[in-house]
């Protein structure tokens, strides 16, 4: 691949659902397609020849990828469909026609039609869907009829019809299938409310349908009439048994916009969807710098004039996740729950993606930038008065009171620095007590760190509660370094921060990129001190079991700890194994203590 901007599009592509797009060079679209995952699909393009000539030639020609991120591949199916659609892509052909994905029809008249069709008719009729193929359709259609009998016929039941008895039943009516509504055997109101059944299991609801069934069930098989309670209990195994399909969006919303932000100590991310019939035809990311403190509604409302001139928007609602005002003529729609409130997440899943691709970009092309963002959001979010660029993280390692250790790990703007990384054994404390293990340690860390004038950190973490934080300030004051590093204590069960002082903790957002940081911290300290503290065990358990063994002396024993890590392994090493590491007279006798000892 020629080209370095293209090459870096792919590498931060999200391993997510979705649709992609390609442009030529003076911003032509080229090509829609979906994938299942983003980043494998898009990179196939671009890693082989291939063998129509027709896509290499197309593959030459990409110069910009854009991308909308779905919920499942179902949805992004009926997505590239809308986009193909809606901009006739050159290298798009199988679906450039005007044939589109089936719906199910719920017709708006007395006793309602229900019939899968690919046309949509605005007659004020419902439509659910689009489905992906006519297989699900016929699946869910026949789920209806094995259900509910309702009419096949296309006559025109007003009450006036019925009444002058102008329709005769059909043989649909003598086989059980219809109820005759058309000569008044069945009320209009009864046959409405199977239709309000079937709106909702079409929406995917099917409690109320269950719960009638089964008390229907009940009332039959208490009158004896088990043939007929029989018939209902399968119906109820096939609701249950029926699985909703995935939609992308509700054909009733139509002619919308919707806006959606992300943001940032720096930068903003406005994400606008716009939906015209149940479709979402047209997606843009808008990237913002922020020049003071702006909010996320000032930079909202500065986004949505910007793009609806743009792109020239018409739309009378538009869908916001708080409310704006933009004048009586603007219908502004904040949702809660619902289809609106679904695209709202879909516009905002969008948005985050497009700022995790431009990180990623940043993190490529130029670590500097992305490490200075980094720490310019840790001093914010920590209330730090200068960045992190050198933290350290303090942990204490003791099972059961046996060999206690700690550890402190060292980052430097952002990253482990392991050779800066120490181990500390526990010379003043007696027995588990990790109070005074944890004085100790900062206290031996900074005297050192101070004797030797090497340079201190801006932050240190304890991995501890108040308790923890409380001990590691003796020593920092102590040491007369109170105010001179910034000293913070984290909580493992709610990622509780505690600050010297403050009775209340710190919750940070739990994607934060300073929690991250944190969390990364704190178990590096908890891995790096668990393996010097099983290390330390390990040497403890074999030093004392050879201490048993007569004739076997102290520089033997270290030469054996050495070779063997532990007396697990000592005791499955054969004679000749242990005769090569300390000679066979002592390999001899400690051969035989421990295959006596087992004895």
């Amino acid at each position: 691949m020629n080209n370095p901007s293209l090459e870096l599009q792919i590498q931060t592509l999200p391993d997510n659902p979705g649709v992609y797009q390609y442009y030529d060079k003076e911003g032509k679209i080229l090509y829609v397609g979906k994938a299942k995952n983003l980043k494998k699909r898009v990179s196939s393009y671009f890693n082989k020849v291939h063998d129509n000539a027709k896509t290499n030639v197309l593959v030459r020609k990409i110069v910009e990828i854009k991308h909308i991120v779905v919920s499942s591949e179902q949805d992004a199916l009926l997505l590239e469909n809308n986009l193909i659609k809606k901009l006739q892509p050159r290298y798009n052909v199988l679906l450039r026609d005007d044939k589109t994905y089936p719906w199910i029809c719920i017709k708006k008249e007395p006793f309602s039609r229900i019939f899968p069709t690919r046309r949509m008719v605005k007659d004020g009729s419902e439509y659910f869907g689009p489905y992906t193929n006519f297989k699900t359709v016929n699946t869910v259609f026949e789920l209806i009829k094995e259900l509910y009998p309702l009419r096949t016929c296309n006559y025109d039941l007003t009450e006036n019809n019925i009444q002058n008895h102008k329709y005769k039943v059909c043989l649909e009516y003598h086989i059980g299938n219809c109820k005759g509504g058309c000569e008044g055997h069945e009320t209009l109101e009864n046959y409405q409310k199977q239709v309000n059944a079937i709106r909702e299991i079409l929406k995917g609801n099917f409690k109320e349908s269950l719960k009638e069934f089964k008390v229907k069930m009940q009332e039959l098989a208490s009158e004896m009439h088990f043939e007929e309670a029989q018939k209902i209990k399968e119906k109820i195994e096939v609701l249950e048994q029926y699985q909703s399909r995935s939609t992308i969006l509700n054909p009733k919303i139509s002619n919308i916009d919707v806006f959606s932000i992300i943001s940032d100590e720096s930068v903003a991310y406005i994400n606008f969807l716009q939906i015209s019939y149940g479709a979402i035809i047209r997606s843009y990311t808008l990237e913002l710098k922020k020049k003071l403190e702006e909010t996320n509604e000032e930079l909202l409302e500065l986004a949505v004039v910007e793009l609806r001139e743009r792109f020239h928007l018409t739309s009378k609602e538009i869908i916001l996740p708080f409310a704006l005002d933009f004048g009586e003529k603007i219908k502004v729609t904040v949702p809660q729950l619902g289809d609106k409130k679904q695209i709202l997440e879909l516009s905002e899943r969008n948005a985050k993606y497009y700022r995790m691709d431009q990180l990623k970009q940043i993190q490529i092309v130029d670590p500097e930038r992305h490490t200075t963002r980094i720490m310019a959001q840790m001093q914010k979010d920590l209330r730090l008065s200068v960045e992190p660029r050198h933290i350290e993280c303090f942990d204490n390692s003791n099972i059961q009171g046996t060999n206690p250790v700690a550890a402190c790990v060292v980052f430097k703007d952002g990253k482990p620095s392991k050779k800066d990384y120490r181990h500390f054994n526990i010379k003043t404390v007696e027995g588990p007590n990790d109070f005074a293990s944890m004085e100790e340690v900062v206290y031996r860390r900074y005297k050192r760190l101070l004797d030797e004038n090497q340079p201190l950190p801006q932050l240190i973490i304890i991995d501890g509660g108040k308790g923890q934080l409380s001990s590691a300030l003796k020593s920092i004051d102590d040491l007369g370094l109170r105010g001179k590093i910034a000293i913070i204590g984290i909580a493992k069960r709610l990622e509780e921060l505690f600050y010297p002082g403050d009775s209340v903790p710190l919750y940070l957002d739990k994607k934060s990129e300073t929690l991250k940081v944190i969390q990364f911290l704190r178990n590096e300290a908890h891995r790096f001190g668990i393996t010097f503290h099983r290390d330390k065990r390990s040497k403890s358990a074999l030093n004392s079991s050879m201490e048993a063994i007569p004739g076997i002396g102290e520089k033997t024993m270290q030469t054996l700890i050495t070779h063997f890590k532990s007396v697990k392994r000592l005791k499955l090493a054969t004679e000749k194994e242990v005769s090569e590491v300390i000679g066979a007279s002592k390999a001899k006798k400690i051969y035989d203590f421990y295959h006596k000892f087992d004895n």
